[in-house]
């Protein structure tokens, strides 16, 4: 009988979601802290919409290098290395800001940093959390990472506002770089784990271009991607605005903290139902959620009220959670085991045009207001979503795979490129 914490049964999964979460919790914090101190600073959305960027800009190429890395080299010690970047970022700027000489230029290379961090930590991690709890557990422990993620997010925001409004942005710069320091400690008590099948064929630029040549080759990853694409272009590019939109409301740091952490409430509530019940038809699930995100959105953003706005954007963030715990087991399942790494690559250059998305939202932003700008966002994703899903739908209909079907796929996969199917054609279109 399946219970809805599995996998933390499973040897050193347990200290690799504690290492994950503590990251969740300083990264969240961190994209509270930016968005604040720029909307402080200037007041304006641009600048504001700018600290995303920052954040969240290494994503869309670095996660290709970041997949190759991971299929390359050695993914605990680049999940380890990249907290000694990180790590001082936080604190160095902590202190600047504590001594009275911030100025807002200084906030974007360290969001930056953490942004590079975060590609590592990711396609690094959720490939050893498959190799430790292997196919019968891997819906059940990405579930829980995401629910523990959600967890952060909300922690991560609250705890941002209300150290802000105790203490001061500059320890709560520290206090997220201490947290680091703690996911850092956890994570290096967990051994060397056996790798299933990585490749080691394939170098340098030619490998990245077996990467992405993938889009050509893989229609089921061109499709997940392909949403995961649409969902942050014009869901989560609207995040750095949720303390512009919550600015109407007249309300303190602490409060501005609480209603960001909603998102993280309802996502928590999305990932734990699917951890629970572990739906088998994963795909159905990620594109409802992000149907259910799109719509509960607009309320959020129109609504003139701090209680109905924030419920709007916990039922929003609950489709999220649908979303965010079936995403990368789709990726991997989509490709084979010696090509996961590069496939969780593809997926965080596909969250990286987050970015992008931004941009545009800042710019509607600055000409029609915050709330005007997250409405016609979300409701223009949804639309060229399903325009997409109609040519690509190939992600509606993924299932969980049992340990033999996994095993088939990925003998099929060992074909050679040209054997295999093009469907990355326009014009197939």
């Amino acid at each position: 009988m399946t219970t809805t914490f599995d996998a933390l049964k499973v040897r050193h999964f347990p200290l690799i979601f504690a290492s994950g979460w503590t990251w969740s919790l300083s990264r969240w914090g961190v994209s509270f802290l930016g968005p604040f101190i720029a909307n402080d600073l200037t007041g304006s959305a641009r600048m504001v919409q700018l600290a995303g960027v920052a954040l969240w800009s290494p994503l869309l190429l670095g996660g290709v290098v970041g997949g190759w890395v991971s299929d390359r080299f050695d993914r605990r010690r680049i999940v380890i290395g990249q907290f000694f970047v990180t790590i001082p970022g936080l604190v160095i700027l902590g202190w600047i800001e504590i001594s009275g000489r911030l100025q807002l230029w200084m906030i974007y290379p360290v969001l930056f940093v953490t942004g590079v961090g975060w590609v590592f930590d990711m396609v690094g991690r959720r490939v050893i959390i498959y190799d430790v709890v292997g196919t019968e557990k891997i819906d059940n422990a990405l579930a829980l990472e995401s629910s523990g993620t959600a967890v952060a997010l909300a922690f991560g925001a609250l705890a941002g506002g209300s150290l802000i409004q105790a203490a001061g942005v500059g320890w709560a710069l520290v206090v997220m770089g201490a947290l680091q320091v703690i996911s850092l400690t956890t994570f290096s008590m967990v051994p060397a784990i056996t790798q299933r099948n990585q490749s080691a064929a394939a170098a340098g630029v030619s490998a990245l271009i077996e990467g992405v040549k993938m889009l050509r080759t893989e229609k089921s990853l061109l499709s997940i991607l392909g949403v995961t694409a649409f969902v942050n272009f014009f869901f989560f590019s609207s995040s750095p605005l949720l303390q512009v939109v919550g600015g109407k409301f007249g309300v303190g740091p602490a409060l501005l903290g609480l209603l960001a952490a909603m998102l993280g409430i309802g996502m928590f509530v999305g990932s734990l139902g699917v951890a629970r019940y572990k739906p088998q038809r994963r795909g159905l699930i990620y594109v409802v959620g992000s149907y259910i995100a799109f719509t509960f959105m607009v309320g959020f953003a129109l609504l003139p009220w701090y209680l109905p706005s924030a419920m709007f954007l916990a039922f929003a963030a609950v489709g999220m959670g649908f979303f965010g715990s079936t995403q990368a087991i789709l990726v991997m399942d989509a490709v084979s085991e010696e090509r996961r790494g590069r496939a969780l690559g593809l997926l965080s250059s596909a969250i990286g045009v987050l970015p992008l998305g931004m941009l545009v939202v800042g710019e509607i932003a600055e000409v029609f207001g915050a709330s005007t700008a997250v409405t016609i966002s979300v409701l223009s994703g949804a639309v060229l979503m399903t325009l997409f899903l109609r040519v690509r739908p190939e992600s509606i209909y993924q299932r969980q795979q049992s340990e033999e079907a996994a095993t088939n796929r990925d003998r099929r996969s060992e074909l050679p490129e040209s054997r295999r199917p093009t469907i990355f054609d326009l014009k197939a279109f």
